[in-house]
């Protein structure tokens, strides 16, 4: 426009007389946190409940389902900053990369996704080790959680979130929890288990689906008031498990949960339904902003401080607002 009318827009909407280059508005944008941008989450989440969208992600106990997950969504082995976690191999090379926490409402039979604010996974002041997932995902808890809280809220995860010190500081904040529970990550509880299942006290539901191509039983078992962890100090959870079979006996799917909610007959498959959603993290927020169109991998530009995370905040909201 500039070039055929010798005005553009930049020109007669903002009275800009230069236009800053590429590289140059990165160097600005290097210095923002995301956390300036972050609110903005908030308020778009404020105008959904307002408006009634939320109501059609409510699961059980009329709970919002906020699903974590970790992600990857840069990696090299030059390109660095100072916000960057560092990888030393053996080989004497350095893989830098940036990783961020991603909870995003979640609903068993909803295609969609809506994304709250991200916690980076970056060097802390004051700390020797390496930042990690898990302790991204308590400082989202520890900053976000009483503002989400009055909606009512059950957080979803991985086996990497069902440890004590997460699941305390869900329950400290009263927020519900469903998370996948391991065999190999939980040997205290699967002993007690185990002592159950021999006195044939782990109670059981059975189901038969047609498919549409074919029979599946699916088996739900439970029990209450397990310890977490073999600790004097150890909460307690409730347990349930799902094996999905064909009438071969072959198994399709197997998974178990921890949750602060009592299971029972009644809403043992409601509950096993709103774990299994955690999925929903990847498929739909996680693969959409690498695989379709977003390419947060893609190194938009790295910057020297915020640059990387900010862009990447901003993939975020621009995915929430599409969707």
């Amino acid at each position: 426009m500039q070039q055929t009318k010798g005005k553009n827009n930049a020109q007669s909407l903002f009275g800009l007389t230069q236009i800053p280059c590429t590289n140059h508005i990165k160097s600005l944008m290097d210095e923002v946190h995301p956390s300036y941008v972050t609110p903005v989450f908030k308020y778009l989440f404020d105008g959904l409940e307002k408006s009634g969208h939320l109501d059609g992600f409510r699961s059980y106990d009329n709970n919002l389902l906020v699903a974590f997950d970790g992600t990857q969504y840069f990696a090299s082995n030059t390109i660095h900053c100072d916000n960057c976690s560092r990888k030393h191999h053996k080989n004497g090379t350095v893989t830098y990369s940036h990783s961020v926490v991603t909870p995003v409402i979640v609903a068993p039979e909803n295609n969609k996704v809506i994304a709250l604010q991200p916690e980076f996974i970056t060097p802390q002041d004051g700390h020797d080790k390496q930042d990690c997932e898990n302790a991204a995902a308590k400082r989202w808890i520890d900053q976000y959680a009483a503002e989400y809280q009055p909606f009512g809220i059950t957080v979803l995860g991985d086996d990497l979130y069902c440890k004590q010190p997460i699941c305390k500081k869900l329950l400290d904040q009263e927020l519900d929890f469903i998370l996948v529970c391991k065999p190999d990550s939980h040997k205290t509880l699967y002993q007690w288990l185990d002592e159950l299942d021999a006195m044939q006290t782990i109670e059981t539901v059975v189901e038969k689906r047609w498919t549409g191509k074919t029979h599946e039983i699916d088996t739900y078992r439970f029990a209450n008031k397990l310890p977490l962890r073999d600790s004097e100090n150890a909460i307690d959870v409730n347990w349930c498990e799902l094996t999905t079979t064909l009438p071969d006996g072959k198994i399709v799917y197997k998974n178990a949960f921890a949750t602060n909610f009592e299971v029972s007959k009644s809403n043992v498959k409601q509950i096993v339904k709103d774990g299994r959603a955690r999925w929903k993290v990847e498929n739909e927020n996680n693969n959409v902003l690498k695989n379709r169109g977003y390419n947060i991998e893609h190194n938009f530009g790295h910057g020297n401080k915020h640059l990387s995370s900010l862009l990447l905040t901003f993939n975020l909201l621009d995915n929430m607002v599409e969707r």
